[in-house]
């Protein structure tokens, strides 16, 4: 048997790792476009590759998905992140999970991932061609025809195909893919920061908050967690989460809208309230300085109540009420407007792809061209950060390669 998997990244070096051990007399090849083999594990996580997450459930896995977390719900009691840690410490890699959830090897190096496809790519006697971009796929008979670029003669032909060429930038990168009678979905750019060119706030860079919640404006758009300030506008999981579950929303607004940014990470603000009318009981003589709800970071504190016009030299007890109104108000509906988006290049992740409606995912086959298979990012599944995206390369990888190795 003769499988071919399109594309040398994640999802193809698990995908043909998975078919060779479910089939140790199959002939398998990646073909990889570029020179470079695994280039987003590279990068990946500043350079620590964040392989999984280590929640406790399956619907907690699920839910980390905008789009496929429902659908992947039957493979990941196949292949989970549970399964994921257990397979890459079997093969000599030690895993670490941080007080976040979020996955790395020990060695805190995503070369040791890099390592450790390739030796076993190399134990499996798996074929690697690099330089090699796939044009178009010939269904012919129970054999797929796989014609290259440059290299129109003959097709090559396989028992069995595996599309795992990643996320595309652009709807024209997977065509050939739609020509095949696959559904595509519009891809557009999940996972990326703020840009606030006009918002003074930037002065703040690498100020961090814990706990927030941001809220874009017009939309039920709403995300929990930490906030980093940049010299370009808001990132941080916080951010990641909201440009993740809104892609497609954030992709028709142009990248142009306001987001509410709640600082005390409370919906109510009668509690904030109570909590302002608390301090000045408590501490009616100390500075605004001196005395930080929340916790907040001190330069973001100063910065808040310049904007609001509050000195920092006054006593909680001077600010009256149409001071600790403002107060409030900032504390939990502070305003700014967005104007575009940044994405790490080399680490991006794109919302679109083939439409899960094209595929079985019990198998990752193509519901329409027999014999073809797909996995990882090609799909239209994305998650929110913390080793999601990996996780899922890992499942469909896993499942498409058992399920050729048939």
């Amino acid at each position: 048997m003769k499988i071919a998997i399109v594309g040398g990244g994640a999802a193809g070096f698990f995908a043909s790792i998975s078919a060779k051990e479910h089939n140790t007399d199959a002939e398998v090849v990646i073909f990889e476009k570029s020179q470079k083999l695994l280039s987003k594990v590279l990068v990946s996580g500043g350079g620590r590759c964040n392989v999984t997450n280590g929640c406790d459930s399956i619907s907690e896995l699920c839910s980390a998905y905008p789009r496929g977390g429902k659908s992947l719900k039957k493979a990941f009691h196949v292949f989970n992140n549970n399964h994921a840690i257990a397979w890459f410490e079997s093969r000599g890699v030690p895993l670490v999970i941080q007080d976040d959830l979020r996955v790395f090897p020990q060695s805190g190096s995503s070369q040791n991932i890099i390592d450790c496809f390739l030796d076993e790519a190399k134990r499996l006697e798996i074929e690697i061609r690099t330089g090699k971009s796939v044009k178009t796929i010939i269904p012919e008979n129970d054999k797929l025809g796989i014609v290259f670029e440059h290299q129109e003669d003959r097709p090559e032909k396989f028992d069995k195909v595996i599309v795992t060429t990643g996320g595309s930038h652009q709807r024209n990168g997977l065509n050939w893919l739609e020509k095949l009678g696959h559904k595509i979905e519009n891809p557009v750019p999940s996972l990326f920061s703020f840009n606030m060119p006009d918002e003074t706030i930037t002065v703040l860079m690498g100020v961090s908050v814990d706990n927030s919640m941001v809220k874009v404006q017009g939309t039920k758009l709403i995300s929990e967690g930490p906030l980093l300030i940049t010299h370009w506008g808001m990132s941080g999981p916080a951010i990641l989460k909201l440009s993740s579950f809104g892609a497609r929303i954030l992709h028709e607004m142009d990248y142009k809208f306001n987001i509410q940014v709640n600082w005390a990470n409370e919906r109510n603000a009668e509690m904030v309230s109570l909590l302002m009318n608390d301090i000045v009981k408590e501490h009616p003589h100390k500075s605004l300085s001196n005395f930080r709800p929340y916790n907040l970071p001190g330069r973001l504190w100063s910065y808040l109540l310049e904007k609001i016009g509050l000195s920092e030299s006054r006593t909680w007890k001077e600010i009256g009420k149409k001071g600790m109104n403002r107060l409030v108000n900032v504390l939990t509906n502070d305003t700014y407007t967005v104007n575009g988006k940044s994405t790490f290049k080399d680490e991006f992740v794109t919302c679109g792809g083939v439409s899960l409606e094209s595929v079985g995912l019990t198998t990752m086959e193509s519901k329409v061209v027999k014999n073809l298979y797909f996995a990882g990012e090609v799909l239209d599944i994305d998650a929110i950060t913390g080793g999601f995206n990996f996780q899922a390369a890992w499942t469909t990888g896993w499942i498409a390669g058992r399920e050729c190795a048939m």
